[in-house]
């Protein structure tokens, strides 16, 4: 099963999108000093994702852009997609809480390619979970800091 294909799986299982909660996620993350932007893909009308568009100065030069996909539902279940862009690849990782026979209702798919599934510690409440993936990608991008700065 391919990443599109467990999350189109996702939000039929998952009811509609929250978008009371995603509208607070959304302000909530601009105060991160990652966070540079929020919107709504396509449109405020019709979402159908929240888009948290992360600060490329904040990463070393080899990023060319970050992002965070947040999908949040009415039953409270959620992915947060991670992705970085770097040419000319991908590196990416997902958390997610929703029901998957082969795994914990939470779960994460671990980079660098999102492919594979372990537990997650993350909890249920939006800020909560919002807040803890900031903080790994502010981790992630502290240690990229760090592998640039090595000799070679």
């Amino acid at each position: 099963m391919s990443d599109d294909d467990d999350d189109a799986e996702t939000a039929a299982d998952s009811g509609r999108l929250d978008r009371t909660t995603m509208e607070t996620i959304g302000p909530r993350a601009e105060t991160h000093p990652l966070v540079e932007s929020w919107r709504f893909e396509p449109d405020r009308i019709a979402p159908r994702s929240l888009v948290l568009t992360l600060d490329a100065t904040a990463y070393p030069s080899a990023v060319d852009a970050a992002r965070i996909d947040v999908h949040w539902f009415v039953t409270g279940d959620y992915y947060f997609h991670y992705v970085e862009e770097r040419s000319p690849s991908r590196f990416q990782c997902r958390w997610d809480r929703h029901p998957k026979t082969d795994a914990t209702r939470n779960h994460f798919h671990p980079p660098p390619d999102a492919n594979g599934v372990e537990p997650s510690p993350l909890g249920d409440h939006h800020l909560d979970v919002l807040f803890s993936v900031l903080d790994w990608v502010a981790e992630r991008v502290e240690r990229r800091h760090d592998e640039s700065d090595r000799p070679a």
